[in-house]
């Protein structure tokens, strides 16, 4: 079929099976092409076919045919199912016919017309955020200024761009503001009636220093029957964001908030988020909540499901608690005790019972008033983080269990598992030849095998030099945990079952599963058909989070070595690859490139992939994955978000490649391929 019949098919009217759905990807040079689940081949899309579809956009595409030359299926997008943005950063110029905007983006896109009225105090060459109103195919977007950014505040701008390309818009709809707005501040009598009330129960938060959006809250008392009740409340959005609102849709279409250095970009309107659901200390509240009755000694002999009002006594950071663990003394000091310590057997049975035990180091950057970072910290996972960790933990199992029960037609309810898959053996085997140089032996005849070996080796490694390259390269053989209806259970966690219930201020998901459990708690279930391609967006949306977070990192870390240019430090190689190694500073945890072009002073270094090294040919020097190393800053790119680092010669090592010159080379070189004929030998 040819692309004239395809077009003349789409105005007849095409049918589904017609089409195919995928992510549209657009190169630099402008060409697409359409990303389609299980499709071995992606299918090209020329400009002229992509009808208002930009980089990124879910699409739905009709193939008519291969191309020549190279084969590949060839489509046009008959349809935009999603935008992946519609929010840009970038300039305007207003000429005196007509104002139009140019997006800061390597991705080609059309310029977007603004209205006069629509440029909200925008003037010619400002820098400003555009939203795209209107497209009409075959005409230019349309769209309305709804920033003019501050041309001094880089940083701003920067992290306004990382959140806009990751797909999450920096303003929330005015409808939905309104809908969030007009949600009553005060709980009714008839509401509290409805609900276990545990306002009169020791309750409190835990959380970090600077949080608004407090999730759950863990209360505490003493029956008579000698067994302590543990209350796990969590905020109940549920309540408040109904199924098919305009609040709805937006949290949905978010799906997670993001956290960035600076910022957070929440999934619900701040009146809900910080307000309405957060669990402020001394204020009334509704829950969702897991009430459990527990022994002294960590034995759970039942639990409670259901929806509750709350009173938090106190507010609680993470500093405060771990101090109160460690001296002994301050506010409920017992209560946090008692807790701390079922908190401790619960994660000691966890990891008895196949969990495995990975650690990571997070950075915190501290930042002067306009954002800009002036110091980095690492964050450290403290008893008091534990506490929290077990019992969201254990509400979330619990919860998980309870729903797994559930048969409707005898079949499972379709519910939102959060699942962790057993490692892949195509990484698993390589780190398993590499952890054996270290004298670390791994049992992988069966899943249960392997977490054990895992946790054997993470705690013999424990301070020592290899302990480093050891977890990053364990966790990189990891299988990422997403979001299905298929119960496979969570590896990394060692439960069978597992769902995310527990911050539904932050995560979509959470808020599906408070739905469900409220139905199967009143015995009204009705399975939700939809529900798999829900938990697949969710899952897209949280890998988008995590990128957008992780390029704000490196942002904050590139401006902040900025300052240190020509200055040296201690580092530990973090990454190797054919064109360099990655290094991160001991002292700021900031990673960079030594590019092996720098490397051609010293030697020619080959990439031994199997060992995750570079070796020198000449000087048999090798850079490998936990070795300690001294570098210079030598370019922070803020653009690229990239730090470039030089290897810095000791001088002791200024000796060593002295005498090495003549020394044999400890692998094998291969011999350059011949240009041309050979040249003739001469006569003997």
């Amino acid at each position: 079929m040819s692309r004239k019949q395809a077009k003349k098919t789409k105005k007849k009217g095409t049918s589904s099976h017609n089409t195919l759905k995928g992510v549209l990807d657009i190169t630099r040079s402008g060409i697409g092409y359409v990303i389609v689940e299980n499709l071995p081949n992606d299918i090209l899309v020329r400009p002229n076919d992509f009808n208002t579809a930009l980089h990124g956009d879910t699409v739905r595409v009709q193939v008519f045919g291969g191309a020549k030359k190279s084969g590949r299926q060839q489509g046009a997008v008959v349809d935009v199912l999603q935008r992946k943005q519609t929010e840009f950063l970038g300039k305007i110029e207003i000429g005196k016919n007509a104002a139009f905007f140019t997006a800061d983006t390597e991705k080609p896109m059309p310029d977007i017309f603004i209205p006069d009225t629509a440029l909200n105090g925008a003037k010619d060459n400002d820098r400003v955020i555009v939203r795209i109103t209107e497209w009409e195919k075959q005409k230019k977007p349309v769209g309305t200024v709804v920033q003019v950014m501050d041309a001094g505040n880089e940083g701003d701008m920067a992290m306004k761009e990382i959140l806009m390309e990751n797909g999450f818009p920096l303003f929330f709809p005015e409808n939905v503001l309104e809908e969030a707005a007009r949600i009553p501040d005060t709980i009714s009598q008839d509401e509290i009636d409805l609900r276990r009330d545990c306002r009169d129960v020791l309750t409190f938060t835990i959380d970090p220093v600077d949080a608004k959006d407090f999730d759950d809250a863990i209360s505490i008392r003493l029956l008579k029957n000698g067994l302590y009740e543990i209350g796990v409340h969590i905020a109940d959005v549920s309540h408040y964001v109904e199924p098919d609102t305009a609040l709805d849709k937006e949290a949905y279409d978010r799906a997670t908030s993001v956290y960035l250095p600076d910022r957070v970009a929440p999934m619900l309107p701040e009146h809900i988020s910080n307000v309405l659901c957060s669990l402020r200390p001394h204020e009334d509240k509704l829950t969702f909540s897991a009430v459990f009755q527990i022994t002294d000694t960590g034995e759970i002999k039942q639990y409670w499901l259901g929806k509750t009002v709350i009173h938090s006594n106190h507010r609680f950071t993470y500093e405060e608690v771990q101090e109160i663990i460690e001296k002994g003394e301050d506010l409920y000091h017992g209560e946090i005790f008692l807790l701390n310590r079922l908190a401790q057997q619960f994660r000691a049975q966890r990891f008895s019972k196949g969990a495995i035990n990975f650690s990571s180091q997070e950075v915190r950057f501290k930042l002067d008033e306009t954002g800009k970072p002036i110091g980095i910290m690492v964050k450290e996972s403290k008893e008091a983080h534990q506490l929290i960790e077990e019992f969201m933990l254990l509400a979330n199992r619990v919860v998980a269990e309870n729903v797994g029960r559930v048969k409707v037609n005898k079949k499972d309810l379709p519910f939102p598992y959060r699942v962790h898959d057993t490692p892949d053996e195509m990484k698993l085997l390589p780190f398993v030849e590499f952890a054996k140089k270290y004298g670390h032996t791994f049992d992988t005849k069966t899943p249960e095998g392997i977490a054990e070996s895992f946790n054997q080796m993470l705690q013999d490694v424990q301070g020592k030099p290899e302990q480093h390259v050891l977890e990053q390269l364990g966790i990189r053989t990891m299988a990422k945990a997403i979001y299905t209806t298929e119960n496979i259970g969570h590896y990394g966690l060692g439960f069978k079952h597992y769902c995310h219930f527990t911050s539904p201020i932050r995560r979509y998901p959470d808020v599906l599963v408070h739905r469900i459990l409220h139905d199967v708690l009143k015995g009204s279930v009705e399975p939700e058909k939809k529900l798999e391609a829900k938990c697949k967006h969710c899952s897209e949306k949280e890998r988008s989070a995590m990128e957008a977070e992780r390029a704000a990192n490196k942002y904050k870390q590139v401006e902040y070595m900025k300052e240190f240019l020509g200055e040296e430090f201690e580092g530990v190689i973090s990454g190797v690859a054919a064109f360099g190694f990655w290094v991160e500073t001991i002292e700021h945890k900031c990673e960079g490139l030594v590019s092996i072009n720098s490397l051609l002073d010293y030697d020619d270094f080959r990439h031994i992939e199997s060992d995750y090294s570079l070796v020198g040919m000449r000087s048999g020097r090798k850079f490998a994955m936990g070795d300690k190393v001294r570098i210079k800053v030598v370019a922070a790119n803020l653009t690229k978000r990239q730090l470039d680092y030089e290897w810095v010669i000791t001088s002791s090592l200024k000796e060593e490649q002295g005498e090495a010159k003549g020394a044999k080379r400890p692998y094998p070189v291969p011999k350059p391929k011949s240009k041309g004929r050979s040249p003739k030998k001469k006569g003997k």
